[in-house]
Formats: C-alpha cells, structure tokens, sequence
C-alpha cells in the first residue's frame, strides 16, 4: 500500500475513493459517539454517563469536566449552554473539525496541508490553556466560580 501523500492529487474516482477513506471512517466515529451522547443525555443526572472521576473524588472541575455536556448542548443548537458547560473544549472542537478539513484537503490534493497541528507551539498553548482553564474554573469566588459546573 502506498502512501497518500503521493504529490499527485486524486483524480480518478478510485484514488478519491482510497484517499477519503481514512476521514470517512474517522466521521462515522465521531458520527456514533454524538449518536451516544445524543441518546445517553448527559445533562440528566443519574444517566447513562459516569461522574468525572476528579470530580468525584476530589470535588474539583478537571478540564474536561462538562465536556459531554457541551457536546450534547452543541449537538441540540443551544451553543450558549455549550459555552457554559465547557468553553475550552468548545474552541479545541472547532480546532480539531479545521484539522480535519486540512486532513481531507491535504489526502484529496496529495500533499499535507498545514494546520494548527503542525505548529511547533501547539502543544505548549495547548497545554497552557487546559492548566489555566482548570485552575480558573475551580476559583471559589466571582466571577470564576460561575465556571464550575
């Protein structure tokens, strides 16, 4: 098997076949977890979906706590409830649906095309905004403590 990023762009209708491959499995992934997540219903107490762990055990916001509650806000249109839940991982969803378009783009003309990924800093603000997000989310006074969740 070759490699996609062959310098030569998919013309005829096996080689776009071959090269939306990977995104299409990685959309009907991401397509059957918003299915569960539509279904399980976060926001309901008692549901489907476990306790964050550090939440549980610690009583603490961790970065991602409200993520699944966001997801499932942002899956039903209401994108302020989604902001609330968790803005942080609101902004790496719209990050990472750009590096999936890059992704797409990149397999279709046979060459990568650059996104934030492929930024040398990308790690470091990355890990920087998760820190700052979970020390700021867990501050016990206003206007911090309207981000616990």
């Amino acid at each position: 098997m070759s490699t996609v990023y062959t310098g030569v762009p998919a013309r005829n209708p096996r080689a776009v076949a071959r090269a939306l491959a990977g995104p299409a499995a990685v959309a009907a992934g991401i397509g059957l977890a918003c299915a569960a997540v539509w279904w399980g219903d976060p926001t309901t107490p008692g549901g489907l979906f476990p306790v964050c762990p550090t939440k549980f055990l610690f009583g603490i916001d961790c970065p991602g706590c409200g993520g699944l509650r966001m997801a499932y806000s942002l899956l039903h249109g209401n994108v302020s409830a989604a902001v609330h839940y968790n803005a942080v991982a609101l902004v790496f969803v719209v990050l990472f649906a750009w590096s999936g378009f890059a992704w797409t783009v990149g397999r279709l003309r046979g060459r990568a095309v650059r996104s934030w990924l492929h930024r040398r800093w990308t790690p470091w603000v990355a890990g920087a905004a998760f820190a700052a997000w979970f020390v700021l989310r867990n501050l016990p006074f206003p206007p911090f403590a309207g981000l616990f969740v």
